[in-house]
């Protein structure tokens, strides 16, 4: 998100035709992209999208925009905001709606002639946007209107689209010569390519690293429906036994119940080599070319490093003051950290004392990563008497999204939800829903893809199929996606509580796409920098545990008996718990993103593994025992996923959202009044002012660090500050 938004010059009828690339693309009717999509809202028809059809379109609609931006840059007239930064909001419609469409489906059902296309086009997509940003004609009417712009008297949100495109381009390189400009654009297409083999690589390679076995006794402490959802796993992949297909991240859910230390020491060990077998699949060439680019790129760009220009647009502004705002939690976090570790060593130390305590649980050993979350679950046990398996019961997952999720929604905005079967998904069971105002007026359309595939991406995101704007006349079209464990045939849908967390979590990124009201697609919803867009969804988390909206979804899926409130009391009281190891997980893969990207090019391509060594250990995070959330060699999120040099928005993200959180607690909570004063200063305004100046003037001063660490449980161990 937040690449200029082009749009079709093509009439209804006409045939696509163009040159993009150097390569003469078409388009005809028997294309479902040939013109806009006639179903509701504008929703693509992915019944009738063939994969062999988004190659052509892609062309096509790279050629059309091309074409029409050559139009604006040789333009002979005066350049205005009308005729140049307007008439490009106008431009890229056919291409818009065919990379969202493919991106959704690229994501979440995948599969190998989507994965050529995406090969394939990968370089021509990165040389296709340095076409419009480094087009000398066209900045120079870009930068004609930035000069004049006291004279123009535009709006205020007409003066930001002019700031934000003037800032692109310059970001961009625009300013370069011919010579370092020719070099960019070598840089852009060689990054885009090993980006994109880096997903292909790491999505194999998570495949691959599934743990399988063919002894039930090895999977000890799983539930009968955990089992039994392992054996459903295993038969999808025609494996005999059972399948613990991996998650993103370096821990795996299924280390907190599995009792065998031998099966819990494995399964982290594919977890931690997934992408690092010598193999095809292996990312670390990958991803020290693309680290050694980036620098190149960042140095001709005029930066000391890639981070320096990644974070000019950014509310951090430098890493200096991103790096700063990390260091400073670390003592805190890795203290914490340290305490838990003892508490966890005890019982560890306890079992090996007991004559009584069951093999698989004997002890005699030092903490290890593969034991923390299975002994870590035992303290809090022993601690709040908690137990998981206690939890689930309460947590069907349609209950909690319609009447947690969707509930929180409606008595904050008002807004309302229906589903609909008639509008076609990716995969059968993707479900569509509805949005409506307080006032039954259409607001979006919401898809929402939750059960892990081994053809699905892994994390959990939203994005847009249609993004709104005034100026197109588009309401929002969008969707969230994630990677729970599905259940086997006949059980019932239960998740975690962080599952359930996932959900708010990432329904806040949708409603921020869903109350976008800009007039240009550009500044609309999330098109926002990384450390602020995560801000609307951490906030929507708090929403979770509220007493109202935790009572009205946490009921027993077979009785509808509400979660007693002793057991509710357990989970409020434990809400803290483990959060040393937590921020210090984050932290490190946070701190290692930003020494990637803080590389100088003058140095050689680095070592993966010894480098992020050096790298944890430079920020006292090489902790053995709390590994980093994220290794190096399967970090989607920097080198596929557009947060290179950003992973530190989730912490920057997260003190706005507790201090905002602080707010609605003060004036009164979950009420209208706070929900539509929130929608109206902040969700519903995209980027379309200074993002500090409105989130200043929506909590009425600057956020603090504060209730950050109150919200961790972290206050006791550093003053806040």
């Amino acid at each position: 998100m937040g690449v200029v938004r082009m749009a079709s010059v093509v009439l209804a009828g006409a045939v696509a035709l163009g040159v993009a690339n150097g390569q003469e693309s078409k388009l005809g009717p028997e294309n479902p992209f040939y013109k806009a999509s006639t179903l509701p809202f504008q929703a693509p028809a992915f019944d009738r999208i063939k994969d062999a059809d988004y190659e052509p379109a892609l062309l096509a609609g790279m050629a059309e925009q091309s074409e029409a931006i050559r139009t604006i840059a040789d333009n002979p007239a005066v350049p205005t905001f009308e005729n140049t930064i307007v008439a490009m909001e106008r431009t890229g419609d056919l291409l818009d709606r065919v990379d969202s469409a493919m991106s959704a489906v690229a994501g979440a059902y995948t599969n190998p002639t989507i994965e050529k296309i995406q090969q394939v086009m990968a370089p021509k997509m990165a040389a296709h946007e340095d076409e419009i940003y480094l087009n000398g004609k066209l900045f120079h009417r870009v930068e004609t209107i930035w000069n004049e712009r006291a004279l123009l008297k535009l709006d205020p949100e007409s003066e930001r689209l002019l700031e934000i495109t003037y800032q692109r381009f310059v970001h961009a390189g625009a300013r370069l010569n011919e010579a370092d400009k020719a070099k960019l654009k070598e840089l852009n297409a060689e990054e885009s390519t090993l980006s994109n083999a880096f997903s292909r690589k790491l999505l194999a390679a998570t495949k691959a690293g599934a743990y399988v076995t063919a002894d039930e006794a090895a999977l000890a402490g799983m539930s009968p429906a955990q089992i039994a959802a392992a054996a459903a796993a295993a038969k999808t992949r025609g494996s005999q036994g059972y399948a613990l297909p991996l998650q993103n991240t370096t821990q795996q859910p299924a280390l907190e119940q599995l009792s065998v230390r031998k099966t819990r020491q494995a399964l982290f060990e594919q977890s931690w080599t997934r992408a690092e077998k010598g193999d095809d699949n292996d990312t670390r060439s990958t991803i020290a070319r693309m680290a050694h680019i980036r620098a190149e790129k960042g140095k001709l760009l005029g930066f000391d490093t890639y981070a320096g220009w990644k974070l000019e647009n950014q509310m951090a502004k430098t890493p200096e003051a991103a790096i700063k705002f990390m260091d400073a939690l670390v003592p805190a976090a890795t203290a914490r950290a340290a305490r838990e570790q003892k508490d966890i060593q005890a019982v560890i130390d306890s079992a090996a004392k007991d004559p009584g305590t069951a093999a698989a649980q004997q002890g005699g050993f030092q903490v290890q990563p593969w034991d923390w979350e299975f002994y870590a679950e035992q303290v809090r046990k022993a601690r709040y008497d908690l137990d998981e398996r206690q939890v689930r019961p309460y947590f069907e997952i349609d209950n909690v999204l319609q009447n947690g999720v969707f509930y929180a929604a409606n008595r904050l905005y008002g807004i309302t939800f229906k589903e609909r079967h008639d509008l076609p998904v990716w995969a059968p069971d993707v479900r569509v829903f509805e949005v409506f105002n307080a006032d039954g007026s259409h607001l979006a359309i919401f898809y929402c893809d939750y059960w892990k595939r081994d053809n699905k991406r892994g994390g959990a995101w939203m994005s847009s199929l249609v993004r709104q704007s005034k100026l197109l006349g588009t309401s929002p079209v969008l969707y969230n996606v994630a990677n729970f464990t599905k259940p086997a045939e006949g059980q019932p849908a239960l998740i975690t509580f962080a599952d359930v967390t996932t959900m708010f979590h990432e329904f806040g990124h949708a409603l921020h796409g869903m109350f976008a009201d800009s007039e240009y697609p550009s500044l609309s919803g999330t098109s926002v920098p990384r450390d602020f867009v995560e801000f609307p969804s951490q906030f929507n988390e708090h929403w979770a545990l509220n007493p109202e909206v935790f009572a009205h979804y946490a009921k027993h899926f077979q009785t509808g008996a509400p979660m007693p409130a002793q057991l509710v009391a357990k989970i409020k009281q434990s809400a803290d718990f483990n959060q040393g190891y937590a921020l210090t997980e984050l932290l490190a893969a946070a701190e290692l993103d930003m020494q990637w990207h803080t590389l100088p090019a003058s140095l050689p391509e680095q070592a993966p593994d010894d480098f992020e060594k050096a790298a944890l250990a430079k920020k006292n995070l090489l902790v053995e025992a709390v590994p980093p959330r994220y290794r190096s060699s399967y970090f989607s999120h920097i080198w596929a996923s557009g947060y290179a040099a950003g992973y530190y928005a989730y912490l920057w993200s997260e003190m706005l959202d507790d201090a905002a959180y602080q707010w609605f607690e003060e004036h009164g909570g979950l009420t209208r009044a706070n929900g539509d004063r929130f929608r109206a200063m902040v969700l519903s305004r995209g980027n379309s002012e200074d993002l500090n100046a409105m989130y200043d003037r929506w909590l009425g001063g600057e956020p603090k660090i504060g209730p950050m660490l109150k919200q961790r449980g972290l206050v006791q161990d550093g003053a806040a500050k």
